[in-house]
Order: structure tokens, then sequence, then C-alpha cells
């Protein structure tokens, strides 16, 4: 009789687990001014960070400043130190910091954490990876910078902005940032980390327990009459911009993948390692994670593509791939051109998405998200549900985007217009060109709910009160190009109260109708409400001349040809001709 029982389960090796860069500072947490920016290593941030730890406590909450303080050791404006800690907050590693879930006025009560600013501050030395040369630039070209139906012309372009369009580029692949994010923190790791550490003199108490808990992790070079050390606590802001983790797996605190801080007794804290044993260690976790990434990319150019591979390579998508997801990293929409394109909360797996070079197109992200970009698209419409941490666009031409969001930054765009709920002032920077912004003009069912989850209020709305930063941005090669010298970017300008039309998004789903929402959330300004009362008024006068109108048939036929001329007219003007793609294929 054969013996139908099978094997006994062999244990599976625990996958390794890997160190990541952490993309939101990187791409959200950078801010265009100079005063922010220390090109000599730590020398004068660690004046800095000792000149800020002498204030004394935030309501009894050691090591935090205010935005006064801010601005005062930096010698910045108010407004400019309190953007410091708004962008700070929507990239912070902990959402369980005060400063992440204070109130707007309540940020200065709680202050920023003078390690997460120095962090902050440290890092605006990153310069970004240069975008990529596109792969199919006769395609490219095809779509952006074009003359579109939309606005009928090709308005003139600066030189700066002639020579970027023509430079037909994509954003680097994700595989590429995250190399060149990790190759950064590599040579810089030992400033920040010093940063972070406590100086240890002589026959100090700290140097003995040190020495007498962790006798064989000091080498002889250590043992001198000063050197570092650091703390868990303070290891633990390095989670600003790092992290451990794989696919399917929920991040842990940084320290608890640490071999000299993992498993502590809570009650009793880890004694102190030296800063020369962190360094070392995090290099060697860093130099894994490089060489990992390159035999990655080397299997993928060879054709050897796993199904459980994470890393998107953005520059191999193909138009026709019209998204990709990663739950480690974003979710891509990409090369969506001339249709419409929805996406709901139980289709994206995690919570950034970026949207890449889709043009002439409507796309509906209709979801709770903590971060979105879209980059490079044209003669577009993109609806962003609720965004909790940031929005960031770049790039762009003739777009209309529409998002709840808590702060949104736009950079290096034109000819676009902004419908927004934002809780915190929009910042435009870099080269821009007849930008505008206006409030908020539609809702689906779900949204209210997308707010709560993300943290979204409907109050204030600060849609028409953008702050325009510096015109070259120092993170942006592209955008700082010789001679050029900076000034003021261009702000944006508040749209006709005339122009401004609610925006309808259809019911795509059965079962959308499920959500609490019935209208849109964020009030209207009265200049704006007066507008669109009056044009629903005139719209039921003309409807009603119309009916009433003694005309003979052929009479009426004429009259109704002229009306269509003047609506198509007005579709291709208003750019509301992108809603009809939405008819398309359905």
């Amino acid at each position: 009789m054969t013996d139908t029982t099978p094997p006994p389960e062999q244990p599976s090796t625990p996958l390794p687990v890997y160190i990541h860069p952490r993309r939101e500072p990187f791409e959200h947490g950078l801010v265009p001014l100079q005063k922010l920016i220390f090109t000599d290593g730590s020398q004068t941030l660690t004046s800095l960070r000792d000149k800020l730890l002498q204030f004394p406590p935030i309501n009894n909450r050691h090591n935090r400043v205010n935005s006064a303080v801010v601005a005062e050791s930096l010698q910045i404006s108010p407004e400019h130190a309190r953007l410091v800690l708004d962008i700070i907050a929507s990239v912070l590693h902990s959402d369980s910091d005060p400063l992440v879930t204070a109130k707007p006025d309540e940020v200065d009560a709680v202050g920023v954490n003078v390690y997460d600013l120095i962090i902050f501050l440290y890092i605006q030395s990153y310069k970004r990876l240069l975008p990529r040369g596109h792969k199919d630039s006769a395609a490219v070209a095809d779509v952006w910078p074009s003359t579109s139906a939309f606005d009928g012309f090709l308005s003139a372009l600066t030189p700066l902005q002639l020579v970027r369009s023509n430079s037909r580029r994509t954003m680097p692949s994700q595989a590429d940032e995250e190399a060149h994010q990790l190759s950064y923190l590599q040579k810089h790791l030992g400033n920040i980390i010093s940063l972070l550490a406590d100086s240890v003199e002589g026959e100090d108490s700290l140097l003995l327990r040190v020495l007498t808990e962790h006798p064989k992790s000091l080498q002889p070079f250590d043992v001198a009459s000063s050197f570092q050390v650091l703390t868990m606590e303070k290891f633990e802001h390095l989670g600003y911009l790092i992290y451990f983790g794989e696919k399917g797996m929920e991040k842990t605190p940084l320290s608890q993948n640490a071999p000299f801080f993992a498993n502590s007794d809570p009650d009793m804290p880890a004694a102190p390692v030296p800063a020369s044993q962190v360094h070392d260690w995090l290099l060697q976790n860093i130099s894994d994670a490089l060489e990992r990434i390159s035999e990655r990319v080397a299997a993928k150019e060879n054709g050897q593509t796993s199904a459980s591979d994470q890393d998107v390579l953005m520059t191999d998508a193909c138009a026709n791939l019209k998204a990709s997801t990663s739950a480690k990293g974003p979710s891509f929409i990409e090369g969506i051109s001339k249709q419409s394109y929805v996406k709901q909360a139980p289709e994206l797996k995690g919570s950034f998405v970026k949207v890449v070079n889709c043009h002439e197109s409507v796309i509906y992200v209709l979801a709770p998200l903590r971060y979105a970009t879209i980059y490079g698209c044209s003669d577009a419409t993109i609806v962003l549900g609720a965004v909790g941490k940031a929005v960031r666009i770049e790039h762009c031409e003739r777009v209309h985007v529409i998002s709840a969001a808590k702060r949104i930054c736009v950079a290096n765009c034109r000819e676009c217009i902004f419908f927004l709920g934002v809780n915190q002032q929009p910042l435009i920077v870099g080269d821009n060109h007849k930008l505008q912004v206006a409030p908020y003009n539609t809702f689906y069912p779900q949204l209210e709910e997308h707010m709560q989850e993300v943290g979204i209020e409907t109050s204030p709305n600060r849609w028409g009160e953008p702050v325009a930063l510096g015109l070259i941005d120092p993170h942006d090669s592209l955008s700082h190009p010789a001679g050029v010298s900076d000034c003021q970017a261009e702000s944006a300008t508040r749209l006709d109260p005339d122009q401004f039309t609610n925006f309808l998004i259809p019911n795509w789903l059965e079962g959308q109708a499920s959500g609490s929402t019935k209208d849109n959330p964020f009030p209207l300004p009265d200049v704006y409400m007066s507008c669109q009362r009056r044009n629903e008024n005139n719209l039921v006068e003309v409807k009603q001349i119309l009916k009433e109108a003694p005309l003979e048939e052929s009479r009426k036929k004429e009259l109704s040809s002229a009306l269509h001329v003047y609506f198509k007219d007005w579709l291709y003007a208003s750019g509301n001709i992108r809603q009809l793609y939405c008819l398309q294929g359905e």
C-alpha cells in the first residue's frame, strides 16, 4: 500500500532584511531656501544644535523648539520658520510625534525636536538624481509639449523652458533613486551620526558605563580622552532617513533591528554604544543594499524578472502598462494617453501614488493617500482623493489638479490650475508660468471618510494663499543653470470666479454611492458662491426663454446648432472636453 502521507514541511529560511532610504524626506522634505543649506558638513550644524539645545523646554518637552526659535537661530522669517516645521511634520517617520498630531494652532505649543530639525537641515544639501532622457523621445515629443486641443495653441516658452522641454526627460527608476539616496547617506553618515551623538571626555561616568558594559565593542582607537557614543533614543532619530523592511513586512523600530539595541528592556534603557560601532554597522548594511540593487537591476536587464520583484523600473514601463503597485513602494499610474482612468481604494496596495507622463486624459485616484506625486503630465485633469501628508506636482503643462490635501508643492509647471482643499499654504517653487489656484470643486461619496482617515480638515482651506520661494531649486540641477541668478518664483493667481465650475465625478462602480458625502465638503468663498448661483440662475432663465421663444421649427434648429457650436468652443477653451474621455470605451 502506497504511503500518501505528505513529507514534513522543512523550516523555511527567513529572508534577509535590507536597509532602505525613506523616500519621503528626499521627495517631499527639501526646501529651496539658501539659508537652510549648509555646505561645511557638520561644523555649522554642530554649533546650531548646541545653541538650540540651550533653549528652555516647551511645556515640559525637552529638546524641542518652536518656530520663533527656529526663525531667530536660522535668521529666516517667521513665515519660513513655520513652513520648516510644517514640512518636517509631513515627512517625520513617527506618526505619534506631537508635531505630527498637532492642530495648526498647536504647532508652536509642541515645537519640533532639535535632532529631527538638524537632520532635516543636513539633508538640504542633497541633490536629486537627474531625470533620464526618454528611451523613446519621438513618442514623448508627440505628446509633450505640443499644440493642445484644449488651448488651441502652444504658448511661447522661455529659453529655460525650451531647453527643458526639448530634453525629453522622464523620472529616474525607483531602483536608481534608491541607490542614489543610499550613496548620499553612505557618504554623509559619519557627519549625521556625529550630530546625534554625545561626546564623552576623560573619566566621565557615561564613558565608564560603556567601558564596563561593552568592553569588547570598543576598538583601541575608541578608548581615547574624547569620543562619541549614541543612545538608543538618539539612534531612533535615524529613522527619519532609513528603515529596515521588505515586502509584506511591517516596519519595526529602527533600534530593534540593531544588534546593540535589539530586545532592550523598556524599563531599563539600553547602554549607549560607541558611535563608530553604529557607523560601521550601518555602512555595511548600506553596502549590502547597494549590492542587492545592482544585482536586481542586472537581472532585469537580462530578462530575469521574478514574480516577487518589488522594485519598479519606471523607465522600462511602456505606455500600455496602465499601473503597477508594490507593497513597499508607491503605486504608479504611467503613460495614460487620451482616455480616462480610475483607481479606487481597494485597488491600491500602498498609500503612495505617482502619476507620471500622462497626457490628454482624465485620471481619478479616489482613495485615502499619504503622499502623491504628479510628474511630467500635460493637458490632463487629475483628481486625487484625500492626501494626508503631501502632494508634489512637477514639470507639468496645462494640467488641472483637484485635490483635498494637507499640503501641496508645485515646481516647474506652466499654465496649470489647482482646485484645492488644503490645510497649509500651497508652496510654489522653481520656474513656473501662468499658474492659477481655485477652491476645491468636486466630491465623491467616500470623500469625507477618506479625509477623516488621513487627517484633513475642511477648515482652514488656504487654497488662495500660495507662498512663492526661489526660482532656482538648489536640489535640482535642471533648474539651476549656469549664469541664472536666483529670485522669487512666479506665484499663482486666483482663478476668475466667473471661470469657476464644479467638476462632476461620474459614478463608476456599483456600490460607490454608499458613502456619506453628498456635496463639496469645503465651503466656497462668497465671491465664488455668488458667481456660481448667478450662473445657475442665468441657465434657468435661458432655458425658459428658449422654451417660450415663438420660433419656427427651422429657426429652432439653427439656434440649437449655434448653441452647440458655442458649447463646443467652451468645452475646448475651458479644458472640460477632457471629461468626455470618460465616455470612451465604457
